[in-house]
């Protein structure tokens, strides 16, 4: 049995609801829709170190001084000949108050830690270094743009403080699609940091909707992961604006990996690089075969429904009770318990692309899996396709970073913060 259903809601992070239909076992590719979340408050406080003494010639501060309608996603710079970086930043209001940032790691810009208020004006000092050692110092005053009323929709699928498995890709979503031309704007505001340190690189899917974050390799076991989609007030081409700021942190834990091969019908089951159990399996029949490549769970219910009672196929409508989803691709497949099925698990496929499993073994794997864990399908009559589930990992890492908006360094890039 595969292929259902119009239940369920899976993840979203600070107020983001991600409404999914559960069609089981079906190829429909489409995603979750959003509904826009709640924005975080500045806060105060003012960049560390001692300013150097001034050397040079007076820096031309970005925002210009004077400058009206910035956007509350401007960063803080300077206009620097090759080689010069900015080494301090002070933002304040104009009654007074800091505002917490940090230096970008090539020393590009400041980021303030928090979206700046609409309507409000903030003075800048910036202090940075010339190529022959000089220091320079520069001031501007400028306000900020009153909040616009066309936005985005946008998500992130972490939740803070829960723990993933090591294939758990940082997911963020937009509502529309980014367009090509604004990608590169957009992921310079998106801020991933692991600890420990792992490179890594973002991939957009082709229509915009979505974009991936992932190390050359699995996470290792124990990392932290915290990530801030800084979208709030960035000016978009199609005259939208960024809706919020998300942030989460999260932890990746035990190395639990599932790998199914169609030649035997059977998933073997590696904790830690270790097999601990195999399975036999159903997977899906030659009409409705289940997708080959590199898959993650997205979401588990230990009880739903499966309805396809508006599928185009009579053959394939039918409203079922299902123990232990466990949600792969956004069409539909999914591991399941599947008691019908159970005296051809190991020799027949019989599914419509879903893994059927017996309600002994999907109870054991419920019990062990965590949002994040990769399952690996080999040997099916159909390859996943791009964007259906979160197939971050279904590409070499060669294919992975040519889909970066950004150019990525050899082995990867590291935090931009």
């Amino acid at each position: 049995m595969g292929r259902f259903a119009r239940t369920g809601t899976l993840l979203g992070v600070l107020g983001l609801v991600a409404s999914l239909a559960l069609s089981g076992c079906s190829s429909d590719s489409s995603g979750a829709q959003f509904v826009e979340g709640t924005q975080p408050a500045a806060t105060g406080s003012s960049a560390p170190g001692t300013p150097e003494a001034t050397t040079g010639p007076p820096l031309t501060v970005s925002p210009a001084d004077g400058a009206k309608d910035r956007p509350v996603s401007a960063e803080i710079g300077a206009k620097l000949p090759d080689g010069g970086k900015v080494t301090q930043v002070t933002l304040t209001t104009d009654n007074g108050k800091k505002v917490k940032g940090k230096l970008r790691t090539d020393g590009s810009s400041w980021v303030p830690s928090a979206p700046l208020k609409w309507s409000t004006t903030y003075t800048a000092t910036v202090t940075a270094t010339q190529p022959d050692g000089s220091v320079s110092e520069g001031t501007s005053t400028f306000t900020t743009m009153t909040k616009p009323a066309s936005v985005i929709n946008s998500g992130l699928y972490l939740f803070d403080d829960r723990t993933y498995g090591v294939a758990m890709p940082v997911v963020a979503e937009f509502h529309p699609g980014i367009a090509k031309k604004d990608r590169a704007k957009v992921q310079k505001r998106m801020f991933v940091q692991t600890d420990p340190p792992q490179p890594g690189a973002w991939h957009w899917v082709g229509n915009g909707t979505q974009a991936y974050y992932r190390a050359p390799e699995f996470w290792k076991p124990g990392t932290k992961i915290s990530v801030r989609i800084a979208l709030a007030g960035i000016p978009l081409s199609n005259g939208r604006y960024g809706n919020v700021d998300r942030t989460a942190t999260a932890k990746i834990g035990s190395a639990f990996e599932m790998k199914v091969t169609n030649s035997d019908k059977q998933m073997r089951v590696y904790e830690n690089g270790k097999l601990i159990k195999t399975l036999p399996v159903s997977l899906g029949k030659t009409k409705t075969p289940s997708s080959s490549g590199t898959l993650v769970v997205m979401e588990k219910k230990e009880a739903t429904v499966f309805d396809t009672m508006d599928d185009p196929d009579p053959e394939n409508r039918y409203v079922t009770d299902i123990q232990f989803a466990q949600r792969l691709t956004w069409g539909g497949e999914y591991i399941h318990a599947a008691p019908w099925s159970e005296h051809v698990q190991g020799r027949q496929n019989v599914s419509h692309g879903c893994v059927n499993v017996s309600m002994a073994n999907a109870r054991w794997l419920f019990e062990r899996t965590k949002i994040g864990d990769p399952i690996t399908i080999t040997g099916t009559e159909r390859k996943l396709a791009a964007g259906n589930g979160w197939t971050a990992w279904d590409l070499s890492w060669a294919e992975f970073v040519k889909g970066s908006a950004l150019p990525v360094p050899d082995g990867g890039a590291g935090p931009a913060l």
